[in-house]
């Protein structure tokens, strides 16, 4: 990119969660390619962020490009209403055999935000369609599910992106998050508050959802997995439907295919999306039961009231569905287990360092929690100064690196955060 390109973009280009007036330095990538990020300077740097969980194979690679270019030699996209096509198919046979026999009903749509806005809605559905007026969510604090407004509704109200839009979103009700992390020793108090919640307003409750096991963006948290054991048998209890988001924690991120599979429990509506198409482009699916389906199929408007136009897009479901397959195919389990023991070795030894709260890795997730806010783009600069691309937020220092990341290349992304983490 010319210099001239990179003025324009600082003008004119919103990046996410950025200013205007004031934006961070957006840095000039030409080419990727397995986990290198290529500068237009010709200076390469190790992806720890796999494109914000997405990139789990890796860039540029040869099966995904064949996958693409295949399909779109066919066809690059198809509406969906009235019309079905081989990729589509594939795609879902996949979905419904990774998952569980119980979901096997599947909404594709165009991004993970979306993929809750149809989960919600299924929920609120299938009540209308039951005669019952549930209209409200129970969610948790310090959740994430979207920047969209029906996902925004589930956001933690207080902590999270969205606090600026309170008033404008429906209202639902918020619960302590799981105190009880994943290594700790399970406390049965800590389901307290959500068990208290339930015995005043379950009626009026159409779902609760919840991120499985790891709250991404509203703090990095890696809770136990009785808490997810425990809501699964409270929704049971009170007739509620349980929505499980794994778009981020989805396709092995957290050392199993999916993180509610820690609990052994089965969602009635599942979120899917990022790695679904290995990064490759934006797809999402929401998966859900027989039962639920049908219910909202009898309900009063006939049918599931949701179409996004490039809902089922050939290019995407072709890659995806080449994407699920790779993945079956290779040792993620070992990848990933050696990322986590990695991680392990090469992070704790932070939580020493005093301007360090925690240190947390679950799977191919590793996380050093800070006791302030850094300074993003003076970090931001340091680590591509260290040749990686490591993106901070808030108190967070993080890693989700592509599955295929080789050892000395972990370890340079993890040096690169204790050598700044140490002059902090």
């Amino acid at each position: 990119m010319k210099l001239d390109d990179i003025n324009f973009d600082a003008k004119h280009i919103w990046h996410p969660y950025t200013s205007m007036t004031k934006p961070i330095p957006a840095y000039p990538i030409v080419r990727a390619s397995g986990v290198e990020l290529e500068l237009a300077d010709g200076r390469k740097l190790i992806d720890g962020m796999a494109s914000w969980w997405a990139v789990i194979h890796g860039y540029n690679h040869p099966v995904l490009n064949q996958a693409a270019t295949q399909q779109l030699k066919k066809m690059s996209h198809i509406m969906f209403g009235g019309i079905t096509h081989p990729s589509a198919t594939a795609l879902c046979r996949q979905l419904i055999d990774i998952t569980d026999d119980k979901l096997e009903c599947i909404f594709l749509a165009d991004s993970g935000s979306v993929a809750v806005e149809v989960a919600l809605k299924m929920s609120l559905q299938y009540w209308q369609a039951r005669g019952e007026a549930r209209h409200q969510f129970i969610a948790l604090q310090r959740g994430y599910h979207g920047d969209t407004f029906g996902a925004m509704s589930v956001c933690d109200p207080e902590n999270s992106m969205h606090s600026l839009y309170h008033g404008y979103l429906p209202k639902n009700f918020f619960v302590q998050a799981p105190q009880c992390g994943f290594y700790q020793q399970w406390q049965a108090a800590t389901l307290l508050p959500l068990q208290k919640l339930l015995t005043k307003k379950a009626e009026k409750i159409a779902a609760i959802i919840v991120e499985p096991i790891v709250q991404g963006a509203g703090g990095m948290r890696i809770y136990h997995p009785n808490y997810l054991t425990a809501v699964r048998e409270l929704c049971d209890h009170y007739n509620i439907l349980l929505i499980a988001d794994e778009i981020a924690t989805g396709f092995g991120r957290t050392g199993k295919l999916f993180a509610y599979q820690y609990s052994a429990i089965t969602p009635d509506i599942l979120c899917l999306g990022k790695a679904l198409t290995g990064g490759y482009v934006t797809l999402s699916a929401t998966l859900t039961s027989r039962h639920i389906a049908d219910t909202i199929s009898k309900g009063k408007a006939g049918c599931f009231m949701h179409g996004p136009t490039f809902m089922g897009n050939p290019l995407a479901c072709a890659i995806a569905d080449a994407n699920i397959t790779l993945l079956r195919n290779s040792p993620w389990q070992k990848w990933v287990k050696d990322i986590e023991t990695q991680l392990m070795d090469e992070l704790f030894p932070l939580r020493d360092q005093e301007k360090v709260t925690d240190v947390r890795v679950l799977g191919a997730i590793g996380v050093v929690e800070m006791k302030n806010s850094v300074n993003v783009p003076e970090l931001q600069r340091n680590f591509v100064a260290e040749g990686v691309w490591i993106r901070p937020f808030g108190k967070l220092i993080y890693l989700m690196p592509p599955y295929i990341i080789t050892a000395p290349q972990l370890t340079k992304l993890t040096q690169a955060i204790k050598k700044i983490v140490i002059k902090l």
